[in-house]
């Protein structure tokens, strides 16, 4: 959700371009997504189907969860920097691949709960979170309003909820439904104001960092989907 791009300095968004311009960044930054999820579906049936996700799970749930979540987010800023800035493509699709493994190691002790606990669960998240992402694309581009208002509110409900999180570790409190449900409400909002941000303010040449942003919000909205789903069946 970082507002990397600009409108200055000769970047012009793809927004003033032609028509065909605009239709061939969104199918490239919608492909892209597709692409990034498929690859993260890839490395966690792979690390499933080879024993090492157990391993994984076991060592990022026993040591630091602080540790693992601001490593995450070293990542991530550092991707997210990378994919908007870099001019060679080389360097946008590693940050992009970085990103999605770092997604994916992230996920796993959450995967791996939930496949021992609530087996069937992370299908049903999987498509609930398709649902929704649909839906939600669906109106950004049906209505055509711009949902760019909502980065201001989307930063300071984020920082109130990584500062609920470092919380719960540090005081061992439970972060129930209604905050899962929160947070789903939270990358729903997330999602409209990516997809605004692709039909109007991302330069023609910055499909990679737009699917990257897209990607990002709706894994956050798996991560709650399925959390919120384990903690029904338990």
């Amino acid at each position: 959700m970082e507002n990397t791009f600009a409108e200055t300095g000769g970047i012009r968004p793809v927004a003033t371009a032609a028509p065909e311009t605009r239709a061939r960044f969104i199918i490239r930054t919608y492909a892209h997504v597709f692409g990034a999820i498929m690859a993260f579906t890839a490395i966690e049936v792979a690390l499933f189907k080879t024993g090492a996700a157990e391993r994984i799970a076991a060592t990022l749930l026993g040591g630091s969860w602080l540790l693992v979540l601001g490593g995450f987010m070293v990542v991530s800023w550092l991707a997210s920097r990378v994919a908007h800035s870099a001019r060679s493509m080389g360097a946008q699709y590693a940050a992009l691949l970085g990103f999605v493994i770092a997604e994916a190691i992230i996920f796993v002790p959450l995967l791996w709960i939930a496949d021992a606990r609530a087996p069937g669960v992370i299908g049903s998240a999987a498509l609930t979170t398709i649902i929704g992402f649909t839906g939600l694309t669906a109106i950004a581009f049906g209505t055509g309003k711009d949902f760019s208002f909502l980065g201001g509110l989307l930063k300071w409900i984020g920082f109130c909820a990584l500062g609920l999180i470092v919380a719960a570790v540090f005081f061992d409190l439970t972060l129930g439904s209604w905050f899962s449900i929160g947070m789903i409400a939270f990358a729903g909002g997330a999602i409209l104001y990516d997809t605004s941000n692709v039909i109007r303010r991302y330069p023609e040449e910055r499909y990679v960092g737009a699917a990257l942003e897209l990607f990002a919000s709706v894994a956050l909205m798996f991560w709650y989907v399925l959390r919120l789903f384990i903690g029904s069946r338990n």
